[in-house]
C-alpha cells in the first residue's frame, strides 16, 4: 500500500522494458526506488487497445498496483497525435472524442487521477484558426466528461509551437474555465523554446499538477531543437536552478523522469543512472536533503 511520506518521484512507462506484465513493470519501478509509473496511451494500435481492456484486465492492473504499492496516478495520452481534437476531418474528430471518453473511463476504473494531454490542436495536419477553434470545442466536451469522472486533464508544454509556454496554457485555461484543467510542464520542452523557466513556473503556480523531467537541445534560428533522447546533462536544461525554484514555490507534487529506453539493451541500468543524476541535482538545488 502507498504511504505519503516524501515527494513523489516517478518513471515513464516507456523507460522500462516493454514486453513484460504490468506487475513486473511495477516491481522493477519499486526496485529502482520510484513511487509511481506513468502509463502511456500513445497513437499506436497496440497501446490504444488498452482503452478497451476487459474487466478482468482492469482488475489485474489494479491488483498489481495495490500489491506492489507502486501507483499509476497519471496517463500520458498522446493518441490525439494521430486523432487530434482540432482536425478539420469530421471523422477524425469523432474518433478523437471517442478515444478521449474511453481514456477518461479507463482512468476512472484504474484509479488514474491525471490524464496528461499533448498541447497541440493538430499534429500531422496544418494548424490554422479553424483547427484551434475545433480544438477548443473538443476540449470543452472532454472537460465535461472529466468533471463527471472527477479526473484531471493536464495540458503538457510541448515540442510544438501551439503550446510551448505556460502563458499560452493560461490563455487556454482562461477560455475554458474548468477546475478540472491544469498544466503539466515538461521542463525540457519549456527550456528548449528559450523560456525563462523561473518566471514561467512562478506564473503557473497553483495550476501545475505534475512535472516532466528530461533534457533537450535548444531551438535556434538554424536548428529545430531536439526534444527526445538527450542524455541528462548534455542538453540546455539548468536542473539545479529548476529545483531551487521548485523549493521556493513549495512544490511537492509529482516529478516524472521521462525516458524512452524500453527497447535498450540495459534499460534498468540507464534508468538507475538517470535517477542518481537527478537526485544529485535535487540535493544541489536544495530540493531534498
Amino acid at each position: 500500500m502507498y504511504k505519503l511520506d516524501k515527494f513523489p518521484l516517478g518513471i515513464y512507462e516507456k523507460a522500462l522494458p516493454k514486453n513484460i506484465t504490468w506487475r513486473k513493470r511495477l516491481e522493477y519501478a519499486k526496485e529502482l526506488g520510484f513511487d509511481f509509473v506513468e502509463i502511456s496511451i500513445d497513437e499506436t494500435d497496440e497501446r490504444l487497445a488498452r482503452l478497451d481492456w476487459s474487466l478482468d484486465e482492469r482488475k489485474e492492473f489494479v491488483l498489481a498496483v495495490l500489491e506492489t504499492g507502486v501507483r499509476v496516478p497519471s496517463m500520458c495520452f498522446s493518441g490525439h497525435r494521430r486523432f487530434p481534437l482540432g482536425s478539420e476531418n469530421e471523422e477524425i474528430r469523432k474518433k478523437s472524442l471517442e478515444l478521449m471518453k474511453k481514456a477518461i473511463e479507463l482512468a476512472s476504473d484504474l484509479g488514474i487521477r491525471n490524464i496528461q494531454m499533448a498541447g497541440y490542436d493538430v499534429y500531422y495536419e496544418k494548424s490554422n484558426e479553424n483547427t484551434k477553434k475545433l480544438y477548443i470545442e473538443g476540449m470543452k466536451q472532454s472537460l465535461k466528461w472529466a468533471e463527471q469522472a472527477n479526473v484531471i486533464l493536464s495540458i503538457e508544454i510541448m515540442d510544438h509551437p501551439f503550446m510551448n509556454s505556460i502563458p499560452k496554457y493560461l490563455e487556454l485555461a482562461q477560455e475554458l474555465k474548468s477546475p478540472f484543467l491544469t498544466v503539466y510542464p515538461d521542463i525540457g520542452n519549456l527550456t528548449a523554446w528559450g523560456n525563462n523557466v523561473r518566471m514561467q513556473l512562478i506564473k503557473g503556480k497553483g495550476q501545475i499538477s505534475a512535472i516532466h523531467l528530461k533534457d533537450t537541445l535548444a531551438v535556434t534560428p538554424d536548428f529545430p531543437g531536439k526534444f527526445k533522447d538527450v542524455p541528462f546533462g548534455e542538453g540546455c536544461v539548468d536542473f539545479i536552478e529548476l529545483f531551487k525554484v521548485l523549493k521556493e514555490l513549495n512544490y511537492t507534487g509529482p516529478l516524472l523522469i521521462e525516458m524512452w529506453t524500453e527497447k535498450s539493451e540495459n534499460p534498468l541500468e540507464e534508468i538507475q543512472k538517470a535517477k542518481e543524476w537527478i537526485e544529485d541535482k535535487m540535493k544541489k538545488g536544495g530540493y531534498i536533503c
